[in-house]
């Protein structure tokens, strides 16, 4: 089966094309990334502006005329917090759906931070014991700790490095006072979901996915990416602490010129790098480890469980109710029985 994957996030808009078979390590046979920065075109009164809205529907028409090209069986397409959180979304995705065809299904972040760890999960295996996982996007913090393939607590915070960006920096770089004030912020903001994590227990393996974690990591020594996957990478506290002393006195198109970093992403960085610290230090992390599995991952395993005939549900995709607080309740989904505890499966439904 060949699976097509369509990730609309904040910052960009990426077209997965994997070969999948049950039981079988999904295998990608193209990856195609479109910036569109959908978060950076919302208006004052958090809409999507039009010039967003039609770049958005060209990039959706043009991903699915690719994966027809590259003979994708299913095109499975879906949105995150910047679609999620735009005061006009129903619009935006009804003119999708009639310009283009395709039924964008918008997760909320408690799905999210589900589908990411059963990525997880599935890379580390069941040896990996209780796993805490922590994932940066650009509009959003997802954090999920479970000892199954779902979580027992799934969380999605609004302290991504993009929206942090725009929120809390005026200057490039970021003014001292400002690095500051994010740090002491951050702290208050991760303290009461931090707390209900922190009593869920101590994990056997705290593990970081996402770009944002995964250049963090290589900034701090950790190898590069054409080593391959499978090399172990991990993110140190002490190595992030020198790594942001660094880089908060760098503009974006100095931070553009490291290896490892993308111009497009080169701007968040020295957020994201601070909600890294920050859980961590909240969390009592000494380090993280790179997963190379992220939500992409989570939504392909979940749909390739299925892929049997039976029909034998969890959960429709984008159908948990969509939160964006930060509170003990904020975006938090009790697990489902799964996995060895289980039946586990799930469908998209088109």
């Amino acid at each position: 089966m060949r699976l097509g994957v369509l990730d609309v996030g904040s910052n960009t808009v990426h077209l997965l094309v994997v070969d999948a078979h049950r039981g079988a390590q999904p295998t990608p046979m193209s990856s195609i990334k479109t910036m569109l920065r959908l978060a950076e075109q919302l208006d004052r009164n958090g809409r999507l502006t039009k010039a967003g809205a039609d770049n958005l529907v060209r990039t959706v028409a043009a991903a699915k005329h690719e994966a027809a090209k590259l003979g994708c069986d299913d095109l499975m397409a879906f949105a995150t917090s910047a679609v999620r959180e735009a005061g006009n979304s129903a619009a935006v995705l009804n003119r999708v759906r009639k310009e283009t065809g395709v039924d964008l299904k918008v997760l909320s972040g408690s799905d999210e931070a589900r589908y990411t760890f059963l990525a997880v999960r599935r890379w580390f295996g069941w040896s990996a014991g209780r796993l805490l996982v922590v994932d940066i996007g650009g509009g959003s913090l997802e954090l999920a700790t479970g000892m199954d393939e779902d979580p027992e607590l799934a969380f999605s915070v609004p302290l991504g490095a993009g929206r942090l960006t725009r929120t809390r920096f005026r200057h490039d770089p970021p003014q001292q006072r400002e690095i500051r004030a994010m740090r002491e912020w951050l702290t208050e903001e991760l303290a009461e979901v931090t707390r209900v994590l922190r009593k869920s227990g101590v994990p056997d393996r705290a593990v970081a996915s996402s770009k944002t974690f995964r250049t963090l990591a290589r900034l701090t020594g950790a190898a590069p990416s054409s080593a391959g996957p499978r090399v172990s990478r991990v993110l140190t506290d002490s190595g992030l602490r020198q790594l942001i002393a660094f880089i908060s006195r760098m503009s974006a198109a100095d931070l553009a010129d490291l290896e490892g970093v993308s111009a497009s992403r080169a701007h968040q960085l020295v957020a994201g790098a601070l909600v890294a610290e920050a859980t961590m230090r909240a969390l009592s992390l000494p380090q993280l480890e790179i997963c190379p599995w992220a939500l992409r991952e989570g939504v392909i395993l979940r749909r390739l469980d299925q892929t049997d005939g039976d029909d034998h549900t969890v959960s429709d995709l984008g159908g948990a109710e969509t939160t964006n607080g930060s509170g003990p309740d904020a975006g938090q989904e009790q697990g489902h029985n799964t996995g060895r505890m289980g039946q586990h499966g799930a469908r998209w439904n088109q």
